[in-house]
């Protein structure tokens, strides 16, 4: 694992219940990063979505997207702790197969491109080699509030 739980927590601002990788198996500058999440029966989400059928809800797997997205520009241009990741925009999300307890959600994400400090991203998240949910997403920086 390239990064663990503890250093992806000191590159993004979230934090439990709404930190949504676990760690990044693989990044190459201005190409692609892939983060993994271990989807537990614990998640606060199983509580309500759906009680006797958890089922990872398509808006936080996208989520999860974006937050390795985030993590692969704060890698790539170095990005201090004084901005925080924005996402701006998803297009074209495709949700195929629901992600369940037990799951290892595979997220790999590709650089588009990157103009005046906005990022596209296409992204793919697996469940083994299974296809299942796909989006292009978009992010930029911020300065940090207070």
């Amino acid at each position: 694992m390239l990064m663990n739980a503890t250093e992806v927590m000191k590159r993004l601002p979230h934090r439990y219940p709404f930190l949504l990788v676990d760690g990044i198996e693989s990044f190459t500058e201005n190409e692609s990063i892939v983060g993994i999440k271990n989807v537990t029966i614990n998640e606060p989400f199983f509580q309500g979505h759906f009680p006797g059928h958890p089922i990872m809800p398509g808006v936080l797997i996208v989520e999860a997207m974006a937050q390795v997205g985030g993590l692969f520009a704060s890698l790539n241009d170095e990005i201090g702790e004084d901005k925080v990741t924005y996402f701006t925009g998803i297009d074209k999300v495709k949700f195929r197969k629901p992600v369940v307890p037990g799951d290892v959600l595979r997220m790999e994400l590709n650089l588009l491109k990157c103009r005046r400090g906005i990022y596209q991203f296409s992204g793919k998240a697996y469940v083994g080699e299974t296809l299942v949910t796909e989006a292009e997403l978009k992010a930029t920086f911020v300065d940090r509030e207070g």
